[in-house]
């Protein structure tokens, strides 16, 4: 069974990779066939040897078309793209907890009607109501929503669709799991009317008495530093969390702890199950009427259902509560089974009841970490010391892991074991149980008590992630050496007495050693990141690297810098940049230059700021960006074209003082021109009217005040690019600027098309790839045109 659950996981796992899915009538008729395969290879006669490999080829193939038709269940729920960015005036109920954020709330809605007529709507929805603007420094005056209500709203909605970068996060992938096939605002200025306070549903019902938890939880925790810890830890609201803790979290490598994590459902479990054995054997009546072991594993479950409601049910802890169902099954029909069997049968219910869920790094970590622990907690003739066997389970997950974290995070905590080894009892045995009993009883001394317990906790994590080297970061490296690493642990944790077994850390090697491939000398490779409505560009030569702007900052404490830029740096293997600069002060532009400050070492920063701009104090060299600054890296020649020198440019408007630069390559010449407008273009072509360049990054991203037809026909680029947000406010590329370009030959290519740009430049030609297209999935929203 292990071996044929292992191929149906690794048969969705194979369907959530495809371009495209599987017509229906193929699954209709090929899983028949290989049903009836599967029967014919259980003839007597049949090799026992290929009836295992048969029966694993079957059951690959019997997930692949599992998962493929949920996938064509959910996809027939969508927006038609001719409905986008429309009014839609919608009843529906709010559906999940609302979440708050800096300037407005956030919430899922269910759509039970739909008052515009002719419009197909998906039946769930995440909607953003933004708050009331103040002219004065008053915080934004919030929405007041709360779970379960029946609202009637005027939405405007789009498809799921977003940023797409190399090693990126797949947000549309995590709405298609989470059933959300939209999302969009709420029209304030159109009428929207509560229509009801409650709608009486079970998931609603539970959804409210959250939300009664998370604000009872932080008015009496008001003004204490980790209130939105203690509520991340009874009810899943790890928004609640600040930046900085997070960041505190992952450095020490306990962020696993600060949230509703599968280790806590199982503790909360494994409490009831041994408090309601202990209780029922000394009750007769009780007893005799059901065996103690059975009410425990009951009770257990029911403990463990409990805490995932009020968790909101998220996934991770509904891959857990599936684990202990399976577990409960095993115990409550006596049949005991091998510990791998038993894992494997939750295995095979999480991906039936998720077939989403094997793209979540969540899955691939708490299954191999379970498997980890029991594949050196079994299997021995003597019981150890507890002390060894807690310091084999630390050695065997901390190794196992570390092919995993380097692949999905780039970066693992070296301190991770010293952390856990007082922050999982100090959190699973005191903070959440203690946390939990205070949250569901009236007495508040019992959450000041938790909340003691972690910041005595915090002591001890905020020490350890003082240590300089507590975190190590690293490319990200390729594939076949995670496989390699996998087997050379796989060796490495086999049985005492096995010879050698030391030889499997040399596996691990190529995780570590075999670096991405840097551009050969006198090349250049150029990546325009997929920031949304902004401009972030990497450039790499053989030795060097520039980041010319930063992206925009979605939030106070959000922002491009550490969302795309510094995960892409990291994952390309570029530890340090030699040079940052920022075009011009616009929050598109400069909004993630901060967070990339603090996260990664910058040689000399280059800008049109002004002089008490708060970016130069966090830069080790800074300069202005003046007309005619040049160098080369690598046989590539750089050079500034604007602003000019003198106090003049420093009365201009933000956008005519973005610093322009060239670079060439060989015979290719790259133009970068920021947002400059008219009147730079026209200065531009005055100074030198030989302004050819093959690539253009559109200025303004296309704005209507910028790319005038003498520029256009100045540069006459073979590829012009635009970096915008996908249906942005300011309907960025404009349609007049876009036909303009096409009028001179150029290529238009789009980042909100076509995600992320990578621009590999030598003397033989450039190639272009487009993020969407090397990475095609079938959830992927495809706009028309380029």
């Amino acid at each position: 069974m292990v071996l044929q659950t292992v191929s149906f996981v690794a048969g969705a796992a194979l369907l959530q990779n495809q371009a495209h899915l599987p017509h229906p009538m193929l699954m209709v008729w090929l899983v028949p066939s290989l049903a009836a395969l599967a029967v014919l290879l259980r003839a007597p006669a049949a090799p026992r040897l290929l009836v295992r490999a048969a029966l694993c080829v079957v059951a690959g193939a019997l997930g692949f078309f599992w998962a493929g038709w949920c996938a064509h269940l959910r996809l027939a729920e969508a927006l038609p793209v001719e409905w986008e960015s429309r009014d839609l005036h919608v009843i529906g109920v709010v559906a999940r907890l609302p979440q708050p954020f800096e300037r407005g709330v956030r919430f899922e809605l269910d759509i039970e009607h739909t008052l515009t007529p002719d419009v197909q709507v998906p039946r769930r929805v995440l909607v953003s109501w933004y708050g009331a603007w103040r002219r004065d420094d008053a915080p934004v005056a919030l929405p007041q929503v709360r779970a379960g209500e029946r609202w009637q709203f005027a939405l405007r909605l789009r498809r799921p669709h977003a940023s797409a970068n190399p090693q990126g996060f797949d947000y549309e992938a995590w709405l298609l799991e989470r059933g959300i096939r939209a999302t969009g605002y709420v029209r304030p200025q159109l009428m929207a009317r509560r229509l009801d306070d409650f709608v009486a549903a079970p998931g609603y019902a539970v959804e409210r008495l959250r939300e009664y938890v998370r604000e009872r939880i932080l008015r009496t925790l008001e003004g204490e530093a980790y209130a939105g810890v203690i509520a991340a830890l009874v009810m899943g609201d790890q928004r609640a969390i600040p930046l900085a803790q997070w960041t505190l979290f992952t450095r020490t490598g306990v962020n696993h702890l600060m949230s509703i994590s599968g280790l806590h459902v199982t503790m909360i479990a494994a409490f009831a199950c041994l408090l309601v054995h202990a209780l029922w054997r000394r009750v007769p009546g009780l007893a005799l009427r059901l065996p103690g072991r059975r009410a425990a594993v009951l009770a257990g479950l029911a403990a463990a259902v409990g805490y995932a409601a009020i968790a909101g049910f998220a996934v991770p802890a509904q891959r857990t509560v599936y684990m202990l169902a399976v577990m409960a099954a095993v115990l409550w029909l006596g049949q005991m089974s091998s510990a791998a069997s038993v894992l494997a049968t939750a295995l095979l219910v999480v991906t039936l009841l998720d077939p989403w869920a094997v793209m979540a790094p969540g899955f691939w970590l708490s299954f191999g970490a379970v498997a980890l622990i029991l594949h050196v907690a079994t299997g021995s003739l003597r019981p150890p010391h507890w002390l060894a066997a807690w310091a084999r389970t630390q050695w065997a997950v901390t190794l196992g892991l570390v092919p995993l974290l380097l692949a999905m995070f780039q970066q693992i905590s070296l301190i991770s074991p010293l952390a856990n080894a007082f922050a999982i009892p100090a959190i699973s045995l005191i903070v959440v149980p203690v946390a939990l009993f205070g949250s569901v009883l009236p007495l508040d001394q019992l959450l000041h008590v938790a909340h003691a317990a972690l910041a005595l906790s915090m002591v001890g994590l905020e020490w350890l992630a003082a240590v300089p080297a507590s975190v190590w970061q690293q490319h990200a490296p390729p594939a076949w050496s995670v496989g390699l690493a996998l087997c050379g642990i796989v060796w490495t944790l086999l049985p005492r007495g096995f010879p050698a077994r030391w030889i499997g850390l040399a596996g691990l090697l190529p995780l570590f050693l075999v670096l991405p491939p840097p551009p050969p000398p006198g090349t250049l490779r150029m990546i325009v990141l997929d920031v949304g409505q902004g401009l972030a560009i990497v450039i790499r030569t053989h030795r060097h690297a520039l980041l010319y702007d930063t992206g925009p900052a979605y939030a106070s404490n959000v922002d491009s810098g550490t969302r795309i830029v510094v995960p892409y740096l990291r994952a390309t293997g570029v530890r340090r940049l030699d040079a940052m600069i920022v075009s011009h002060e616009d929050a598109d532009h400069a909004g993630g230059a901060a967070s990339i400050f603090a996260a990664v070492p910058v040689g000399w920063f280059a800008s049109s700021l002004p002089g008490a701009h708060g970016l130069h104090t966090l830069a080790a060299e800074s300069r202005a960006c003046i007309a005619g600054q040049h160098w080369e890296w690598d046989g590539v020649r750089f050079e500034i074209l604007h602003p000019p020198a003198g106090h003049e440019s420093l009365r201009r408007k933000a956008n005519d003082r973005s610093c322009v630069l060239r670079v060439q390559a060989g015979a290719t010449r790259v133009l970068i021109a920021g947002d400059i407008e008219a009147r730079s273009e026209r200065e531009l072509l005055a100074r030198d009217k030989r302004q050819r360049a093959h690539i253009l990054i559109a200025p303004h991203h296309g704005s209507t005040t910028s790319s005038t037809p003498e520029f256009v026909a100045a540069v006459h680029p073979d590829v012009a690019v635009f970096s915008a947000g996908y249906r942005n406010r300011f309907r960025h590329p404009r349609v007049e600027v876009v036909e303009r370009y096409q009028a001179v030959g150029s290529r238009i290519l789009r980042s909100d098309r076509l995600g992320a740009l990578e621009f590999e430049i030598a003397d033989a030609g450039v190639r272009i790839t487009a993020e969407r297209e090397r990475r095609q999935r079938y959830w992927q929203d495809r706009p028309a045109g380029n």
